[in-house]
């Protein structure tokens, strides 16, 4: 990621993501669309304790075909974490905010997808967090849209277990070719992690800015980014 890039965010929830490319990569903007009020608010919350000037968040659903304050095309980077569930599947959370934002209801894949090709610049790129079991839903959805998947990683909470999440880095109007990288397994025993993904909790010595929503978010690693 470039000093010069504009990164957005979709469905960034209290901003922790936005937050961490803002203060570790640094590019010269970065933009984070929340539906929920409450989550938006802890995001630009976050924003401010952690004074990054760069970043600057928008409370709006990505579904809307325009998002005042966002251009089409107009981003280097796009980042998200789509609901891993797909809709009526699974048993839903009594909490309303928790059952929006795990698919029960509001955006979907497609959805998703759909606003980060609105976005993102030809050329640009598209990175994404999304559950291994709905992995070629994923790539059909991405290529749909013209976001080539370029590379890929899947996540194993220990090496011998199937692969429960998938990284996927597509670029917009790219050519037909992926690169498929090592697996990136999170833990070495129970309590342990790897070396691999402690380092990248750590941030490789960077400290992350301060959370100030109580909430935890599912991340990006930098192998997406």
């Amino acid at each position: 990621m470039r000093r010069s890039d504009r990164v957005l965010d979709l469905g960034a929830g209290c901003g922790v993501i936005a937050a961490l490319i803002a203060y570790a990569q640094g590019p010269r903007e970065v933009a984070a669309v929340e539906l929920q009020p409450e989550l938006a608010k802890l995001a630009a919350r976050n924003t401010e304790v952690n004074q990054l000037h760069n970043l600057f968040v928008l409370q709006a659903d990505l579904r809307a075909p325009r998002i005042a304050g966002l251009a089409p095309g107009s981003f280097d980077w796009v980042v998200a974490n789509p609901p891993y569930r797909a809709g009526g599947a699974g048993r839903e959370s009594p909490e309303p905010s928790r059952r929006l934002a795990r698919g029960a209801s509001g955006a979907t894949l497609r959805d998703f997808l759909t606003a980060a090709a609105r976005y993102t610049t030809n050329g640009g790129r598209v990175a994404i967090v999304f559950t291994a079991a709905r992995m070629a839903e994923l790539m059909t959805e991405l290529r749909a849209r013209s976001l080539e998947p370029k590379r890929c990683r899947l996540v194993h909470p220990y090496a011998a277990s199937p692969a429960t999440l998938v990284l996927v880095e597509a670029r917009k109007g790219g050519g037909v070719e992926v690169s498929v990288e090592p697996p990136l397994v999170l833990w070495q025993r129970t309590g342990v992690y790897t070396v691999e993904a402690r380092a990248m909790l750590d941030g490789d010595g960077v400290p992350a800015p301060t959370d100030h929503s109580r909430r935890r978010q599912p991340g990006l690693s930098r192998s997406a980014t």
